[in-house]
């Protein structure tokens, strides 16, 4: 038997206690882990510019802490499901939640501001005998 080299793991996360929560919008699902001191903020191991092309997605997933003014935490989530859009949705609801573990205090704005609420509206399914969940085929009089 020939001996393994092992590598050595580099830590992708940083070290500690750090607050998770799950958010989700549609059918995307965050995992949301909230570090103390400043960093970062990074979505499937990409950063958040990188992965949220548009800016629009971005400032929807950071609006929490664009709200509150906070910078000393560091942020990584784990996002699966859904398009750009949910998943930035689901972004800002587990990051919300993960605030309101690491300080209860918040709780109060947040939900003032909309940012704990579920977002439960979801794709109505398609009916048979309509082209999509609504639209009927056309109708011709004659």
């Amino acid at each position: 038997m020939a001996a393994t080299a092992h590598k050595t793991i580099e830590a992708k996360e940083p070290r500690g206690k750090y607050f998770e929560a799950v958010g989700r919008r549609k059918t995307a699902v965050a995992r949301v882990r909230l570090f103390s001191g400043k960093g970062g903020i990074t979505v499937n191991d990409a950063p958040i510019e990188k992965y949220f092309t548009l800016a629009r997605h971005s400032h929807t997933a950071v609006a929490p802490l664009q709200s509150l003014g906070l910078d000393k935490f560091s942020v990584q989530a784990k996002i699966k499901g859904g398009g750009i859009s949910a998943q930035a949705g689901a972004f800002r609801h587990g990051l919300s939640r993960a605030l309101v573990l690491a300080d209860p205090e918040l709780k109060k704005q947040l939900r003032g501001l909309g940012f704990l609420t579920r977002d439960s509206r979801m794709v109505e399914r398609k009916k048979y005998g309509l082209r999509k969940a609504r639209r009927a085929p056309q109708w011709a009089k004659r």
